[in-house]
C-alpha cells in the first residue's frame, strides 16, 4: 500500500494557538491521515509544545493523562473526545492539570453546556469532576468516560432560540479565599439577571467553598448556564482575579448570558469552535445560529474544510448580528478508518 503523504498544517494560522494542534491530530488520528504541523502555537508568547499537548491517547481502555502543570484538562477533552468516540471499546480517563484556568473553558461548563449540546449530535460521554486545579500548580482531576459510536454523528440544527426558561450556576472559592466571595460574585450576577431578563425565568445559583479534598490551591470563579424552551444551552463565566472585585465576576458572567439571550443566540462565543468537527464528522447537514465568529472558530472551519473535505458555509442573518453556520459532514464512521 502507497504511503499518504502528510498534510502540511500551519501552525501559525488566524489565532496561532494549541486549537490547530489539538483538532489537527484528533482529525489524523480519526482518519488515520498523517500531518505534519509546522509553526506549532506560534501566536502564543511561549511557542512550541506544551506538556498539555503532549499527552493522550486514542485507544479504548483505561489511561491517566497529566499535564503536570496547570494546563487545562478541558483543552485536553477537546484533544481526546473525538478520537475515543471511533475507539472500539470505552474509554476512561483521568485527566490531572487545571480545571478552571484562563483561556480555556472551565470544567463546570464542559459538564453544564459543552457536553448537552454535542448529545445533539449522538456524543455520550460523562465527567466527574474529582478535585478543581488553579494556575499556577493545576493538581485538579477529573474522570473521562466516553461511549464509542457505532455509527456516524447525527447532523445537528441549532438554530430555534425559542424563549429562555432558566438560569443556573455555581459560583466557586478553595483555599484561603471565604465564602463570601462567592456569594458576592452570585448576587451580583442574580441582581443583572433580574434585571435585564423577563421575570418569570428560574434563576439560582449555588455557592460553594471547596474543601482540601475538592481543590488543590487557592481560586474562585462563577459558570452560569441559562436553558431556553427549545433545548438551546448557553454559558457565561468568569476566573476570579487577585486585584478584581468579585461583583465584577459575577456581572461578567452574567452580561455573556444576557448578550445571548438578547441576540437570540443558540450557541454561546465558547462552544462556537468547539462543534465544529463534530459538524464536520457527521452525517448531513448541520447549522448553528451564533454570534460574530472568533478567530478560533474560523482556525476550526479551516482544519476541518482541510482534513475532512467538509463544506462549510457561513451566512450572515441580515439586520442582526447573527451568524449561521452550515457544514455538509462526511459521515465518518470507524469502517471507513479501518
Amino acid at each position: 500500500m502507497a504511503t499518504l503523504a502528510p498534510i502540511i498544517i500551519d501552525g501559525s494560522y488566524l489565532e496561532g494557538g494549541g486549537q490547530i494542534l489539538r483538532m489537527g491530530l484528533a482529525l489524523s488520528a480519526v482518519q488515520a491521515l498523517p500531518i505534519s504541523v509546522t509553526k506549532v502555537r506560534a501566536g502564543r508568547s511561549t511557542p512550541g509544545l506544551r506538556p498539555q499537548h503532549l499527552t493522550g491517547t486514542i485507544a479504548g481502555g483505561g489511561y491517566l493523562a497529566d499535564t503536570q502543570t496547570a494546563g487545562s484538562v478541558t483543552l485536553l477533552i477537546q484533544a481526546v473526545l473525538p478520537c475515543t468516540l471511533f475507539a472500539n471499546s470505552p474509554s476512561y480517563y483521568k485527566l490531572r492539570g487545571g480545571t478552571n484556568a484562563e483561556f480555556a473553558p472551565q470544567i463546570d461548563y464542559t459538564i453544564q453546556v459543552f457536553r448537552k449540546i454535542i448529545y445533539s449530535f449522538g456524543v455520550d460521554f460523562t465527567v466527574f469532576l474529582n478535585k478543581r486545579g488553579f494556575f499556577p500548580k493545576g493538581q485538579g482531576e477529573v474522570t473521562l468516560e466516553v461511549k464509542p459510536v457505532m455509527k456516524a454523528l447525527k447532523a445537528a440544527d441549532i438554530t430555534d432560540f425559542g424563549e429562555v426558561v432558566s438560569v443556573h450556576g455555581i459560583a466557586y472559592v478553595a483555599g484561603v479565599l471565604p465564602i463570601k466571595v462567592a456569594h458576592k460574585m452570585a448576587n451580583a450576577a442574580v441582581d443583572l439577571l433580574h434585571q435585564r431578563l423577563p421575570q418569570n425565568i428560574d434563576i439560582r445559583i449555588n455557592r460553594v467553598k471547596d474543601d482540601q479534598e475538592r481543590a488543590f490551591g487557592n481560586g474562585s470563579g462563577i459558570v452560569l448556564w441559562a436553558k431556553t424552551s427549545t433545548g438551546c444551552i448557553l454559558g457565561g463565566s468568569a476566573l476570579g482575579k487577585r486585584g478584581r472585585e468579585a461583583e465584577e465576576d459575577g456581572c461578567t458572567a452574567a452580561s455573556e448570558i444576557i448578550s445571548c439571550v438578547e441576540n437570540r443566540l443558540c450557541l454561546d462565543s465558547y462552544a462556537q469552535d468547539q462543534v465544529i468537527i463534530y459538524m464536520a464528522l457527521a452525517e448531513g447537514k448541520s447549522r448553528i445560529r451564533t454570534g460574530p465568529l472568533t478567530n478560533h472558530t474560523r482556525t476550526a472551519i479551516w482544519v476541518a474544510e482541510m482534513m475532512t473535505k467538509a463544506e462549510f458555509k457561513i451566512i450572515q442573518e441580515e439586520g442582526t448580528d447573527c451568524i449561521i453556520v452550515e457544514c455538509e459532514g462526511i459521515g465518518f464512521t470507524r469502517a471507513r478508518r479501518n
